[in-house]
């Protein structure tokens, strides 16, 4: 099962192992911009939230998205910083508009690209 449950993002959370989520591509005249999401455990016991876009560079033999070309090379996140898991959720939910049941495992992000490049010209 690749996506997470309810339970297993606050105790993958609560124990410093990071969770992602793909969002909908946007889809620009002239590129396409690729969305993640990440939830941290910070050393204080904070949680952040991290914003990425980046340019669609990929391709079935090139998945890796943490590789691709940064949308703002300057500053290639917005990071938000919070006390608890569920504020960190609930921001996520409420200004990216992220899925509670689209959450995966930190790392899992290419086999969400790889599911969106067999959609991504139907």
């Amino acid at each position: 099962m690749r996506y997470l449950i309810y339970e297993q993002i606050r105790a993958n959370l609560s124990i410093g192992k990071p969770v992602e989520q793909w969002l909908p591509p946007k889809v620009h005249p002239n590129y396409v911009e690729l969305r993640t999401l990440t939830i941290n455990k910070e050393r204080d016991s904070s949680y952040t939230t991290s914003y990425i876009e980046y340019f669609d560079d990929g391709n079935d033999n090139f998945t890796d998205i943490y590789a691709f070309t940064f949308r703002n090379p300057d500053e290639p996140e917005v990071s938000n910083n919070f006390d608890s898991i569920d504020e960190a959720l609930q921001f996520a939910l409420g200004n990216y508009n992220a899925t509670p049941d689209k959450f995966v495992n930190a790392g899992m992000l290419q086999d969400e690209y790889k599911d969106y490049l067999k959609t991504k010209d139907k």
